[in-house]
C-alpha cells in the first residue's frame, strides 16, 4: 500500500467563488478521491491552516508520497517545515509539486534555483507525451488538449531534469516543460504544470491517470532516516 499525503494551502477555493464552484471541497479533496479508486493508494489529506501546517513529523513518517498544491502562500510555509519536507524526500519520500507549486520553499530548497517562469492567464494548451516510455506516461498515448489552462512559459528555471515527460504547447505560441522528473537524495520528484485552480483540469481522466502514475513511480523501495546535518544514521 502506498501512503500518500495530499497538501493544500486551501485558500483559493475559500476566497473565490468561482473557483469554489470548480473545487467546492478544495482541489485536494478532488485529488483524494480519484487516487482513492485505486486499491493500491491510501490517501489523507492535510492543509495549511492545520497544526503544524499538516507537516508535522507523525503526518510525514506515515507519507510515502507527499502531492503539493500551493499559489499564493508559498511564504507563509515556515522555513522549519520546508526543511523538514526537503529531509524527508531526501531519505526518499516521493514528492509531486503540481502547477503554481513550482514556487513553493520545499521545491526550491530540493532544486536549488528560482523556479522562475512566464505566465499568462487563459490560453488553450496542448500537453505533448515526448517520453512515452516512461512509467509515469503509461496509458497516455495522444496530446490532451486544454480548452482553457493557465499559460507557462520558458525560460523555466531549473536544474536539468532527469527526464521530461511531458511538454506543453499553449495558443499564444509558448511552449513549458510541463512535466519534469528530478532526484534527490533517495527521493524521487515529479513536477507536473497543468492544474490552475480555475479550471476543472483535476477532473480529467487523463490528468487523474498521469497524477497515479506519478504516485507509483514516486513510491520509495527505500527509505533511510539520516540526519543530513551531520550524517549520522539512526
Amino acid at each position: 500500500m502506498i501512503k500518500v499525503t495530499v497538501w493544500n494551502e486551501y485558500i483559493e477555493e475559500k476566497m473565490y467563488d468561482h473557483v469554489a464552484k470548480v473545487y467546492p471541497e478544495g482541489i485536494h479533496t478532488c485529488i483524494s478521491n480519484f487516487l482513492s479508486k485505486d486499491k493500491e493508494i491510501q490517501v489523507k489529506c492535510v492543509t495549511l491552516s492545520m497544526p503544524e501546517q499538516g507537516l508535522s513529523k507523525e503526518i510525514l513518517d506515515d507519507t510515502d508520497v507527499l502531492i503539493w498544491w500551493g499559489h499564493q502562500a508559498h511564504d507563509d510555509v515556515t522555513d522549519e517545515n520546508a526543511e523538514r519536507v526537503k529531509k524527508y524526500v531526501l531519505n526518499g519520500m516521493g514528492f509531486i509539486p503540481l502547477h503554481s507549486a513550482h514556487g513553493c520553499k520545499p521545491v526550491k530548497l530540493l532544486l536549488g534555483t528560482s523556479m522562475c517562469l512566464r505566465w499568462k492567464h487563459g490560453e488553450k494548451e496542448k500537453l505533448v507525451c515526448v517520453n512515452p516510455s516512461h512509467p509515469i506516461a503509461q496509458g497516455i498515448t495522444e496530446p490532451i488538449l486544454f480548452e482553457q489552462e493557465e499559460m507557462y512559459g520558458e525560460y523555466f528555471d531549473i536544474p536539468k531534469p532527469d527526464d521530461l515527460i511531458f511538454l506543453g504547447w499553449f495558443s499564444n505560441q509558448e511552449v513549458f516543460r510541463s512535466g519534469c522528473t528530478f532526484t534527490r537524495g533517495w527521493g524521487k520528484i515529479f513536477y507536473f504544470q497543468p492544474g490552475h485552480e480555475e479550471y476543472p483540469i483535476y477532473y480529467m481522466p487523463e490528468i487523474q491517470r498521469i497524477i497515479k502514475n506519478a504516485v507509483k513511480w514516486a513510491a520509495p523501495v527505500n527509505k533511510r532516516n539520516v540526519d543530513y546535518d551531520n550524517e549520522e544514521v539512526r
